[in-house]
């Protein structure tokens, strides 16, 4: 299976990465990918840029040097409500939105699984909300069968972060049953390494192994082509 698109990307305005948006396109056009996506920190992670970082992305070209490049926002999830930091304002036209569940000062803590599962069904209604990031970090137990299909239900895609296995000790196991369930319920996956540094930009060796493992097939992981990214945009 040949990925097209890597989407879940950290540049230096994260505040805890290290690359720039010019050396992700560089290096996106060394290994062949077509597309990439620049999903920063908003702004309750330490260090994430402000709120006017996202709203000046209008000036990023959505090509450059051959590289289709898609704006979007890792938004953190903050509350019981579901709330996410982040606000569509009059400049703002982001293509991809992230949430996630991150264990940082400011940012909805864990509750146990019951209630950590009502936020995230909440967070999942959000109309500006397009795909839940990272779901398999086992800081945050949650409800994988009720999570994916309320995911189904409002076109929310389910991340296969190829990070995780090292970055989120313990996740392996919970990203293989969302995998499985995703199959499961016949639902959509994307792909995403959560690149904070150019060099690990379109490896996706252990989010891979997860699709073969839990026998997704193309049709279910949308970032295998352009066409299928920009149609599920659309919706």
């Amino acid at each position: 299976m040949k990925i097209a698109a890597d989407l879940h990307i950290h540049t230096i305005s994260s505040g805890h990465a290290y690359s720039t948006l010019e050396e992700y396109i560089a290096q996106a056009k060394k290994i062949g990918l077509k597309a990439i996506g620049i999903t920063d920190h908003a702004s309750t992670m330490p260090g994430g840029p402000h709120q006017y970082h996202f709203s000046n992305m209008r000036m990023i070209p959505k090509e450059i040097r051959g590289i289709r490049v898609y704006r979007g926002v890792e938004a953190n999830i903050i509350n019981n409500g579901g709330e996410i930091d982040y606000a569509e304002d009059d400049f703002t036209d982001l293509d991809i939105v992230m949430a996630a569940l991150h264990p940082v000062p400011g940012c909805y803590s864990n509750q146990g699984k019951k209630i950590n599962t009502e936020v995230l069904l909440k967070t999942l209604a959000n109309p500006l909300v397009n795909v839940l990031a990272h779901p398999g970090n086992p800081k945050y137990p949650i409800k994988v069968e009720e999570t994916v299909a309320a995911a189904k239900a409002n076109g929310v895609l389910i991340e296969i972060n190829n990070s995780s296995p090292f970055s989120r000790a313990g996740s392996r196991d919970k990203c293989v049953e969302f995998a499985k369930e995703v199959k499961r319920q016949d639902w959509q996956v994307i792909l995403g390494t959560d690149s904070h540094i150019s060099t690990m930009l379109g490896v996706f060796e252990d989010a891979l192994k997860i699709v073969k493992e839990a026998g997704l097939a193309e049709k279910h992981v949308v970032n295998t082509s352009l066409a299928k990214i920009d149609k599920w945009l659309k919706r």
